[in-house]
Order: structure tokens, then sequence, then C-alpha cells
């Protein structure tokens, strides 16, 4: 094991800065592509299944590799795997803008998710090791949380600038300074953390994660083509369950799981992955489905759609920042379960969403969403920063922002089965998907409240 790295010179702000860079053109490239779809659509004539895909690909190899890049942040150095990632991630970047076919974009849309998943871990154990100090790193994680909601948000307005001045190519290109002016930050000004040298890669538990997850997503994608009673459809989701159940058990005989399970005996662990999945499922799969409603059904510009979006992310920086200030003050229970609540009631109000409904009506409950996920995000990463050991901070990352992207890649894989521009009936597609987001969000909620009231209940007896 080494010793973390100290330097004078180094500035803990700055490094934060380096850290919310990388965050924020990963999470930027989540919702910047979704007002690119039809456009890409048009200019490399590919169907609704390939345009799937163009996000998937990227979610999946994002939520496959997490885990094993949180535990290579712990092995070989948070920093140094930052770095890596953001370079991998900047170069795929180039590569998507290269693209002629669905092809190549699927391929470096794939290479950018390896980038991202290098990325995440790493990015919270450098902030951890910057900000030592529990008052001064939740509001840092605030921050972090904050530059990534607020990238979520402003993702379909950026995308619909761009798109309509320079071209599809261009939402990705402008990763590509953002790239090199983070990994110059992060050299400069983030200290290196602990290197865990005894920690080892679960290749059994790697390959059978990504098999798992390989074969739901492809199930779930061709769901909306095939429909779910196909054979293959059906033979995808039986894989991805035998998968899963060799996955658990390989890792519980693991003596160096890559998925510790201990982690989930935490009530604030498991709470954090449930919530996490839950808020990405929903938000993930709105965000596609609605910038194909806006532009199939409502017929409105790249531009147009991101104005669309712009109420949503004119709060987001805000309800991070109040999450932030009641996380430090009364804990991350409170943001936790207020802004799954909220986001639900947006979910909720979208099952009255029609084609000719007013601006007002469908602003509202996007503002609701997004102010509700941004709320909780923050406090979900501080829950498990607090209970989890220095040498477990990566691998615990890792778990929390897995299950966040697995529910992205489910969330935008079931809105996009029902919502999709072939069909008929996009809007009622539309009002069954906003319902699904409703009653995961909510029952989320209901175990999120339920397992924190029985851990104050046993710490209250213990004290007593």
């Amino acid at each position: 094991m080494r010793a973390p790295i100290h330097s004078s010179n180094r500035s803990p702000r700055l490094a934060l800065l380096a850290t919310s860079l990388g965050f924020v053109i990963i999470c930027l490239d989540v919702t910047v592509v979704n007002v690119a779809l039809a456009r890409m659509r048009d200019g490399l004539q590919i169907d609704s299944t390939a345009l799937e895909w163009v996000g998937n690909a990227y979610t999946l190899a994002f939520a496959s590799l997490l885990l094993t890049a949180g535990a290579l942040a712990d092995r070989l150095g948070a920093r140094r795997v930052f770095v890596g990632g953001f370079a991998v991630f900047t170069c795929a970047s180039i590569g998507c803008a290269l693209s002629d076919g669905a092809g190549m974009l699927v391929a470096s849309r794939a290479v950018q998710g390896v980038g991202a998943a290098l990325c995440v871990p790493s990015s919270m154990a450098l902030l951890g090791a910057a900000f030592p100090d529990a008052d001064a790193r939740a509001k840092a994680v605030s921050i972090w949380a904050g530059t990534a909601a607020l990238a979520l948000g402003a993702g379909p307005l950026v995308g619909g600038l761009l798109v309509d001045r320079f071209g599809w190519p261009s939402i990705f290109l402008i990763n590509v300074p953002i790239g090199v002016a983070g990994i110059w930050l992060t050299l400069a000004h983030a200290p290196e953390t602990l290197r865990h040298a005894a920690r080892r890669i679960d290749l059994a538990g790697q390959t059978l994660a990504v098999v798992t997850l390989a074969a739901l997503t492809y199930a779930v994608v061709e769901s909306g083509r095939l429909g779910w009673t196909s054979t293959i459809v059906l033979s995808g989701l039986t894989i991805s369950v035998v998968m899963a159940a060799l996955f658990i058990t390989v890792e519980a005989r693991s003596a160096q799981p890559l998925l510790p399970l201990a982690l989930f005996r935490s009530a604030a662990v498991s709470v954090s992955a449930l919530t996490g999945w839950s808020l990405n499922f929903g938000y993930y799969g709105l965000m596609f489905a609605m910038s194909l409603f806006f532009q199939s059904v409502r017929h409105d510009t790249p531009l147009e759609t991101g104005l669309a979006f712009l109420p949503m992310t004119a709060v987001v920086t805000v309800a991070n920042l109040v999450s932030g200030r009641l996380t430090a003050r009364f804990g991350y229970r409170l943001p936790m379960l207020y802004g799954q609540a909220l986001a639900a009631l947006g979910y909720l109000a979208l099952v009255f969403v029609h084609a000719d409904s007013s601006a007002l009506a469908i602003a509202l409950p996007l503002l609701a969403v997004g102010s509700g996920v941004a709320l909780a995000v923050p406090s979900i990463n501080t829950a498990v920063l607090m209970h989890v050991g220095p040498s477990r901070v990566g691998i615990a990352s890792g778990v929390l922002n897995s299950a966040r992207q697995i529910g992205g890649v489910v969330g935008v894989g079931v809105f996009g089965s029902l919502v999709r521009p072939e069909s008929n009936d996009m809007v009622a597609g539309l009002h069954i998907a906003v319902a699904l987001a409703f009653a995961t969000t909510l029952l989320s909620l209901v175990v999120a409240r339920t397992r924190l009231e029985q851990r104050q209940s046993a710490i209250a007896k213990c004290a007593g």
C-alpha cells in the first residue's frame, strides 16, 4: 500500500472542478443525445431499435464495468484511473462524431461507456481524499452531484442548440476541450488516494455481470419490435435470470468478489442503491421518451425540444444545493425521501399529458421530476460515503452507480419499447411508461422509508 501524495500547491476546489467536469460530460452525453435522435435516424438511416442501442450501448458498458472500475480505483489509485477514463471517453467522443453508420456509432458509444465507468467511482474517491472533513465533503458531493444533475437537465437544450447550428456530430465534439481541461486539472490538483495492492479483479464475476446485463438489455430493447412473447425476447430474459443467479452464487463464494454482498447489510447502502435504480429508471426513460414525443408527436425542432426541457434545467442546481444543505444539517434521509415523493408526483401528472397539452401542463410535471431527482441524488452519494470505510469507497461507489446505470438501461429499454415513432399511438405508450415510473418510484420510497426507520429504531435500542 502506498501513501497518498500530498502537495501544498494543490487546490481542493480545483480538484472538485476536475471531478465535476468528468461527471458533467458523462451525464451530458446521457441526455444530449436524446434531442439528436431524430437527426441521427434521418442522417444515418437507422430505425428505432438502433436508436435505443445508441443510448443503451453507452449505458450498458457504463453499468457493466462500474464495479470493476471501483476495484481498480482502490487497487491502482483513484487519480490514475480517473485520468485514464477521462482520456478514453474523450477519444471515443471523436469516434462518435466521425461515425458514418449505426455500427460505428454504437461501438464508439460503448467505448464512451467504458471511459465513463472508469471515471465515476474514482471521482467519488478523489472527493473523499480532497475533502477529509465530513461537512466539507457533504457540500463537495452536493456540488459534484449538482453539476451532473445540471448537465442532465441542460443536455436537451445544449444538444438542441448544437444540432440546429452544427449538426448532430457536434454534440460529441464538445466533449474534447472539456476532456483536455479536466485531465489537466486532475493531474495538477487532485490528490492521489491510497493504493490497496491486495485488491484483486474478479474476472468470473465481471464476465457474468456483462452477460447478465447484455441479455437483459437486448431482451428489453427488442421487445418493442418483436413483442414480449417473442422467443428471442423470452430467451434473453431467461439467460439474464440464469446468469444473475450464477453471478450471485460466484460472488457469495469469492474471497474478493466483484460485488461484496455484505455491503447490502448496511441499510444506507441497500436503500441508496434501490433509490438510485428507481431514479434513473424513470429519469433516463422519460428523457428518451419525451424527446421522441416532442419531435414525433408535437413536431418540434431539436432546439424547441431543448427549450421544452428548460424549466427542468432551471431548478436543478438550486435543488442540489438545497439537498446538500439539508443533508449536512438533518442527514441524508430527508432529501432522499422527499425527492422521491416529488418525482413520483411529476410522473403521475404526466399521465394526463396529450399531444395538444399546453406548454405549462407539460413543463410543471417535468419540473417536479427534475427537482425531485436533483434533491435525492446527493443524499444517496453522501449516505454511501458516510457508511463505508476508506478502503471500500471505490467499490461501494461502483455498486451505487451500477444500480443507477442499470436502472437507466432498463428505463430507456422499457420506455423505448412503449414509445416508438412507428406506433399508431405514441401518447398511450407514454402514459403507460410514466405510470410505470410512478409505481417504481413510489415502491422505492416506501422501501427506503421502512428500511431507514428500522435502522433508526435499531440504533435507538442499542443506545438505550
